[in-house]
């Protein structure tokens, strides 16, 4: 009766305490932590066991939490404090990373040794909705069970015959063997007395049918019922697995009378324009596996973020450019003629790409409205093949069919600034690609070069060259580059009169790196801002963490400038110079004194006024 007695009042205890926590009255929250540090004589109210496995492939629980900087699980003690709940508190971003600090309050009612609480905390940042890792709380009695399961499976798994020898009546086989196989019997203790290769053969059908006649049948199939039921039983014993991976923290409490609390620390990477992050709490109660009730939300909690690139200062910047009257442009051209032709063939070669890139070239120029073509001189050139009277003729005749060519894409108004020119044999061009050939031989390419060297009797160069064991490469590889034909825009500045005029333009280089700051991409920043050596770029310097580079930039900056001096209190905190922060910090405010209220948002500065002010 007694026994009954104590079941029906946990059984009504139990039941209260659920109902209270469907009705809200007991809940689990999150809240922003007091910065206060703990009184150090406060005792622990809630006790904490680890407990281990005892199974070898089984978890290993442990009463810790990672340590967001260096990864490592480390030991912590559960404490109940009282807390100021606060619902929001601004953080800062540092090197593109944001750290939130929130703790996570379960009521002791919710301790109960049956049960244990998944607590999925949650991060809504801008459109997105981000699982944190999530916190299991366990009583000892559900981790006993959990453990009950594994060892269960355990015995299940220890059921299953490994050893096949196992599964075969071995002492009738044996006996089997000495009678009527002596030699392969015989290698039940030596055998090296025959050769692996005969050994593997001496069973043969007769043998192999004496194995089977001996294998216990009935164990197989039960063996094999058992091997197929390793995931069903797996489950059937195993109704929730204790979670190794991909949890914050699984914390087995040993007793209830007191409110358990964690110190939740997350570091994550921010994302430009990003001003604040919400954060919540969801959780369920489960018991002997089973989903026992889902817990209703808890209350959000805001951080809101601060950025070192609100200090930047993104008042345009323009640079000073100096404007010529007169434009010039060209572009070059290989066009391939038939020999001794001046008719354009659009088949050969890679006259039809080259054609048409002309005439882009020439759609590109016509459509800048602020320019006025003053001439556009068509040049051709042939090689030195032939007499140089000869070529001359041709490389004129090719001129005006190119110039006709593209007469059509040319504006009416602007028809009668189109002009031809010609040169004969382009020998400049021949020189420069000989030199540059790698297939000829340094003393083919030296010959060649002496020979150009004059050019007063460019037809007897031309002999001498086609006497030369390397004219064919020439002719057939050389040679066509220099059928070319040139465009010489000349343009001069619509409505412009003097002949350079000095004006503004926007720095897109240094807005570029604005906008990379912005965007808290601070390795494109620093690329950027590096060479103009000024406020910004020594902010980006401070985003990017070169600390050194930065108070290098801001030492050539006037120190009465207010952001200036706040910047390098920033620097001079992280590098361990206390007092020089302070000083600039005091001079800051003595310039703005709103950098007060600024301070609050970055930690290097608001936790150094801090320790100002209690000593």
């Amino acid at each position: 009766m007694l026994v009954l007695a104590v079941f029906f009042s946990v059984s009504c205890s139990s039941s209260r305490i659920m109902q209270r926590i469907r009705s809200g009255e007991v809940r689990m929250d999150i809240s922003v932590p007091d910065e206060k540090p703990l009184d150090d004589g406060m005792e622990n109210e809630v006790s904490i066991d680890s407990i281990r496995s005892d199974l070898s492939d089984g978890p290993i629980i442990m009463n810790a939490i990672r340590d967001s900087e260096t990864g490592e699980m480390v030991a912590t003690d559960i404490i109940n404090a009282s807390t100021v709940v606060a619902r929001f508190r601004n953080v800062a971003e540092r090197a593109g990373y944001v750290t939130i600090s929130f703790d996570v309050t379960v009521p002791s009612e919710m301790s109960s040794s049956d049960w244990q609480l998944k607590l999925y905390p949650f991060m809504r940042i801008q459109e997105d909705s981000v699982a944190l890792e999530p916190l299991y709380i366990t009583g000892q009695w559900y981790r006993k069970e959990q453990l009950r399961g594994y060892e269960r499976y355990r015995e299940f798994l220890s059921s299953i015959i490994s050893d096949t020898t196992d599964l075969v009546r071995i002492g009738q086989l044996e006996i089997f063997l000495q009678r009527h196989y002596p030699e392969t019997y015989a290698m039940k203790n030596d055998s090296t007395l025959i050769p692996d290769p005969v050994a593997r053969n001496v069973f043969g059908v007769t043998q192999a049918d004496a194995l089977r006649h001996y294998s216990r049948h009935l164990r197989i199939r039960v063996n094999e019922w058992r091997k197929s039921r390793t995931g069903i039983m797996y489950s059937r014993y195993v109704k929730d697995p204790i979670a190794t991976e991909g949890i914050r923290l699984d914390t087995v409490l040993t007793a209830s009378d007191g409110d358990f609390i964690y110190r939740y620390t997350h570091t994550f990477r921010s994302r430009p324009g990003l001003k604040k992050v919400m954060v919540n709490l969801k959780g369920e109660i489960y018991e002997a596996g089973e989903c026992l009730q889902s817990l209703p939300l808890s209350d959000d909690l805001t951080f809101y973020i601060s950025s070192l690139s609100t200090l930047a200062d993104y008042t345009p910047k323009y640079r000073m450019v100096v404007l010529e009257r007169n434009v010039y442009d060209n572009t070059k051209a290989l066009i391939d003629f038939a020999k001794d032709s001046h008719v354009i063939d659009t088949s050969l070669a890679d006259n039809a790409s080259e054609l048409s890139r002309i005439v882009r070239c020439i759609g590109d120029v016509v459509s800048r409205q602020e320019y006025v073509l003053d001439s556009l001189i068509v040049k051709a050139s042939c090689s030195p093949e032939g007499t140089f009277a000869h070529n001359s003729r041709l490389a004129a005749a090719r001129s005006e069919s190119i110039r006709n060519y593209i007469w059509e894409y040319i504006p009416e108004e602007w028809r009668d600034s189109v002009r031809t020119s010609h040169m004969p044999e382009n020998w400049e061009q021949l020189r420069i690609l000989v030199a540059n050939d790698t297939l000829l031989e340094q003393d083919a390419r030296n010959k060649i070069m002496n020979l150009t060297e004059d050019l007063s009797r460019p037809d007897d160069v031309e002999r001498k060259l086609s006497s030369m064991a390397e004219y064919r490469y020439l002719r057939e590889k050389v040679y066509p580059q220099l059928r070319s034909v040139s465009f010489d825009f000349h343009l001069h500045r619509a409505g412009m009169q003097k002949d350079t005029v000095h004006t503004t333009e926007l720095d897109t280089v240094y807005m570029a790196g604005l906008e990379a700051l912005r965007n808290l991409d601070y390795k494109m920043a620093v690329e950027k801002l590096r060479p103009y050596r000024d406020y910004n770029s020594a902010l980006a310097y401070m985003s990017a963490d070169y600390n050194h580079s930065a108070l290098d930039v801001l030492a050539g900056l006037d120190d009465k400038d207010a952001k200036v001096c706040y910047m390098k209190a920033i620097i001079l905190s992280r590098l361990g110079a206390e007092d020089e922060a302070m000083k600039y910090y005091r001079l800051s405010l003595a310039y703005d004194p709103y950098l007060e209220y600024r301070a609050n948002l970055d930690p290097e500065l608001s936790g150094l006024v801090n320790k100002s002010i209690n000593n």
